[in-house]
């Protein structure tokens, strides 16, 4: 079963909030990968690397797409997508980074919330 079922936080993700954080170059800068037709005329700068995302949520459940989000490599190994909870085993990370991960349970969330608009 290629899912996460439980949430990972108490807190039901918020779209909106999962949005600041797709979009957010500091956060899950999903963008640099990935476009969203939804997103064009707000957003410059739409990645080409990635899957196009605009059908996402009609595509996968929330579990699916949490999983995603969690650690793509579990689905494609040879994915160059970040395991954004992901806190050690990177090659020389700053110091300011060692054992923290690209986002909190919570943002992931929220950006799954916001994925699983995307219809």
């Amino acid at each position: 079963d290629y899912t996460i079922d439980a949430p990972l936080t108490d807190q039901a993700g918020d779209p909106a909030k999962g949005l600041q954080a797709f979009v957010g170059r500091k956060k899950g800068n999903c963008l640099a990968c990935h476009a969203v037709e939804q997103l064009k005329d707000s957003q410059q700068f739409h990645g080409e690397v990635g899957p196009e995302l605009s059908e996402i949520g009609a595509d996968y459940s929330v579990a699916e797409l949490r999983l995603r989000v969690v650690g793509s490599r579990f689905l494609n190994e040879d994915s160059i997508m970040p395991s954004f909870l992901k806190t050690s085993g990177f090659t020389r990370p700053s110091p300011k980074f060692d054992g923290k991960s690209v986002l909190t349970a919570q943002e992931v969330e929220d950006i799954v919330a916001y994925l699983a608009t995307l219809k």
